[in-house]
């Protein structure tokens, strides 16, 4: 399989393209899932003129089986529970808050570590443009547009180079508009679509953080 982007600027830049009608508003921020998202995002920022944060999220996940979730931390102290899963598999209360307590150390670590002492942007009324570095099972970008909605946004956009096909249409009726560059089939791994995946750090995420705000006129 030939990858379809150079990197994660390379991607960036070609889903931007996609993403004109949202160009020169005052009312649009892009907002990146850290880490992979990051690189994305800055271009999509930098093409749209919109300002650039990041969303962290950490899923919540079943002891033993971490990749299933059942809630998720985000940006602004919101959390979000599938009560219902958590009654199935009769989770008591006890660890659920267990596990909350560990995973919101993580991303207090890493909202430190972006954001420093600058607040959280305010969402309400504002058309967000969520970025990640493509979309194979879907659930953080769930967990990110479920933690979202509690902010007041006027309208939510996911927006990734590439994706599932079968991802994308489930994760569509959630959203206000989903925008996917490509949708290659069969899907195997957002990775194999890149010719450099190599992972991106928390040190990469600070930089191009303060070289948008930079190019916003906004104080890093």
């Amino acid at each position: 399989m030939t990858p379809l982007f150079r990197d994660r600027q390379d991607a960036g830049e070609v889903l931007a393209t996609k993403l004109g009608a949202y160009s020169g508003r005052d009312d649009v921020i892009v907002l990146a899932l850290p880490r992979g998202g990051v690189p994305v995002a800055f271009e999509v920022a930098r093409a749209l003129h919109a300002p650039l944060d990041v969303f962290t999220v950490r899923k919540l996940g079943v002891p033993g089986h971490e990749e299933w979730g059942f809630g998720a931390l985000a940006t602004g102290g919101v959390r979000v529970l599938d009560r219902d899963l958590v009654r199935r598999l009769g989770l008591p209360e006890g660890l659920i808050e267990q596990i909350t307590a560990r995973e919101r150390r993580e991303l207090e670590r890493r909202e430190h570590a972006y954001r420093g002492d600058r607040p959280a942007p305010a969402l309400t009324g504002k058309t967000v443009i969520v970025v990640d570095d493509g979309l194979a099972t879907g659930s953080t970008m769930r967990a990110a547009v479920q933690a979202l909605r509690a902010l007041g946004p006027a309208q939510i956009v996911v927006a990734v180079p590439t994706g599932a096909r079968q991802t994308c249409d489930e994760l569509r009726p959630h959203v206000d508009a989903l925008v996917c560059a490509t949708m290659p089939e069969p899907f195997y791994a957002v990775g194999l679509q890149y010719d450099d995946f190599r992972s991106t750090t928390d040190e990469e995420v600070c930089r191009l953080l303060a070289a948008a705000a930079e190019q916003a006129g906004i104080p890093a």
